[in-house]
């Protein structure tokens, strides 16, 4: 099995930032996809971001383009979420999720394994 843990989440202003991170441990391949997605009260989950297992390759949900940046560190397990300029609709409970697959996708049923869960709360 793998488990994934998030961390970083908090309460922030709009306009500030934060970084979320994501650590891999178990049965993990460093070469894992790796995805961010959100899920805000009463809506759907939503895809954020994806980066392929070796990094090289990323894509973004349209409305964080330009304002979030997914990156890993293969050596540490761990998939980070830069997000600047951030607004009162990003607010949500925030999950990574790793795939064993090829390349990188932003559709969901393509993961395999899921943290829990960090919220991330930004004040108007």
């Amino acid at each position: 099995q793998v488990q994934l843990v998030e961390s970083g989440g908090g309460l922030v202003q709009a306009g500030g930032s934060l970084r979320l991170s994501c650590t891999a441990s178990g049965r993990t391949r460093s070469n894992y996809a790796m995805g961010w997605f959100r899920q805000a009260p009463g809506k759907e989950r939503e895809s954020v971001a994806a980066i392929s297992g070796t990094g090289g390759s990323s894509d973004y949900g349209d409305s964080v383009k330009g304002r979030f940046t997914i990156s890993r560190d293969t050596a540490k397990n761990t998939v980070y979420l830069q997000m600047n300029n951030l607004k009162s609709e990003d607010t949500a409970v925030y999950y990574c999720a790793a795939g064993r697959f090829l390349g990188r996708t932003r559709a969901e049923t393509m993961y395999d394994y899921w943290g829990q869960g960090t919220q991330v709360t930004v004040s108007s």
